[in-house]
């Protein structure tokens, strides 16, 4: 597996409906979109955010960047999304609970 982690600033309030954008617009197409097999979104206070997103290998998560720029693209211009920081790397230690498959909806 690999793990892209991408953290986000965007105008002062504007996380959670942000946030309900990618959870009714994007959240349930970006894993067969982009090819991922886990897409998180967290809201990581001061009107920033962080995704984090697996793959089953680096070739998987390079060949998401076009349709992860194109996602930031259409959020840019109404939440002034711009991402601060990127990192990537082989997920070297996993464990998940049943609870991690089934979908977390956002709730204002």
């Amino acid at each position: 597996m690999y793990a892209v982690v991408r953290h986000y600033n965007t105008r002062s309030g504007a996380i959670d409906e942000m946030v309900q954008q990618v959870d009714g617009e994007f959240a349930d197409r970006i894993p067969e979109q982009v090819g991922s097999m886990l897409y998180t979104a967290v809201n990581t206070g001061d009107a920033t955010a962080m995704t984090l997103t697996l793959f089953g290998d680096e070739a998987a998560a390079q060949r998401s960047d076009a349709a992860v720029a194109q996602v930031q693209k259409s959020l840019a211009d109404g939440f002034a999304v711009e991402e601060t920081a990127v990192y990537r790397g082989p997920v070297m230690v996993s464990r998940a609970a049943d609870a991690v498959v089934k979908p977390v909806r956002f709730d204002a």
